[in-house]
């Protein structure tokens, strides 16, 4: 008699295990699959997450008949039959999760708010940037990298993106110039992730433009370090050395076994759509859309960071700056990259009609022109004035955004304190 049985979440109690989760990897808040359901948050995240349905294995925890009296017994539940016609494998229940998943389950879990996923995301940053370190490690010391290895932190990834793209996209961007090498990958990973929700790419084509984000630039591990940390511009010769990075990551990854679309994004990363990018000189379509993606998540994320040799742009600054670079990237791409990360993104500087400065702090739920503001400076006064939020798609506000400006202008430094 088989030990894998389908059941509603109404019906899952603690100390049941569970074997498989309604609904694909990208669409449940967990780690994995399967775990013991030893922990009553971890029952309450699962019934708020939209899924219908969850397999459970009697040989390994509770069943129906321990928990619920009113439980269909085994001569009547189909699935418990003794009947060696309706007993089911392992591999018979996962055909069925993909072949036959109710419409329900396929809903990702309830949006919550940017400060309740803030902790999250700094986790999530830490975890990542110590398993990139390791990655860079292993390169270097001659070993192989998995990109199995990575799984877990892009499903957590994922998983953050569904609850509230903006933490970890806003979390990730915070780096010093000492850890941008490592902090830069996942952010690149959390921004590839995001932009292909946006875009509305399946789990399999999400997975791999979250995975070659994390690994775009494992190539950089076999530059001289003289070169890769230089606190200042590189020399001619020093950049024709780093522009033999992206092969020197695919070929790692190839031998790796890492899939083709990952391993596609770390060769492809530096191509522009006017043919004049690198290492080939790739044109338009002849750019697969993985790499076209990261194009663009890769040099928003570098400009838009702390470098040792230059200052980073402001986020809206950015924006602007990157629409402008006709033939650089793929246009209909970065329309959909502009929605995911806003035009004024978290923690850009804004200047209000009011004649006062603000900073974003949470996304327009309607509009990418009105976000909720934390105002704190009055430009009449020139002077700090008390810190208060704003809603600009609010019906009773009578304010808007004019444009951003530049923090260094104003001599401004920790605005990350006033929406973090």
């Amino acid at each position: 008699m088989s030990s894998l049985h389908e059941i509603s979440t109404a019906q899952l109690r603690v100390g049941m295990y569970l074997h498989k989760l309604g609904g694909s990897w990208l669409q449940h808040p967990f780690l994995r699959n399967s775990f013991l359901l030893d922990d009553p948050k971890d029952l309450q995240r699962i019934l708020e997450s939209g899924i219908q349905t969850v397999w459970i294995d009697t040989a390994r925890g509770l069943g129906l008949d321990a928990t619920d009296p009113d439980a269909p017994t085994p001569a009547t539940d189909s699935l418990a039959a003794d009947d060696p016609a309706t007993a089911l494998t392992e591999a018979e229940v996962d055909a069925i999760e993909q072949d036959r998943m109710p419409a329900s389950a396929l809903r990702p879990p309830g949006p919550v708010t940017l400060h309740a996923e803030i902790e999250r995301a700094r986790e999530i940053c830490l975890s990542g940037k110590q398993q990139v370190m390791q990655m860079f490690d292993d390169l270097r010391l001659g070993n192989s990298i998995r990109q199995d290895s990575v799984l877990p932190l892009i499903e957590e990834m994922n998983a953050s993106v569904l609850r509230n793209p903006v933490a970890l996209l806003s979390v990730a961007r915070l780096k010093t110039h000492d850890d941008y090498t490592y902090l830069h990958s996942v952010a690149v990973a959390a921004l590839m992730l995001a932009l292909a929700r946006q875009l509305g790419l399946d789990p399999e084509q999400t997975k791999m433009a979250g995975c070659g984000g994390l690994m775009h630039d494992l190539g950089k591990a076999f530059m001289p370090l003289e070169v890769l940390n230089k606190p200042g511009k590189l020399t001619d010769e020093e950049f024709a050395v780093m522009k033999t990075h992206p092969q020197a990551g695919a070929r790692a990854l190839q031998e790796a076994g890492a899939d083709a679309g990952v391993v596609d994004i770390a060769l492809h990363h530096h191509e522009k759509i006017n043919g004049r990018g690198y290492p080939h000189g790739l044109r338009g379509e002849e750019i697969s859309l993985l790499a076209r993606m990261g194009a663009i998540c890769d040099v928003y994320d570098a400009v838009t960071s702390v470098r040792a040799y230059k200052a980073p742009w402001d986020p809206s600054g950015a924006m602007r700056e990157m629409a402008r670079w006709d033939g650089h990237f793929d246009r209909r791409i970065f329309n959909a990259f502009v929605k995911t990360v806003g035009i004024y993104p978290v923690g850009a500087l804004v200047r209000l009609a009011s004649e006062q400065l603000a900073v974003v702090a949470e996304p327009g739920r309607e509009s990418l022109l009105k976000p909720k503001v934390r105002v704190f400076y009055s430009l009449r006064r020139q002077q700090k004035i008390l810190v208060h939020t704003l809603d600009l798609a609010d019906p009773a506000c009578r304010d808007s955004i004019v444009g951003p400006e530049n923090p260094e202008k104003w001599g401004f430094t920790n605005l990350e304190a006033l929406w973090l």
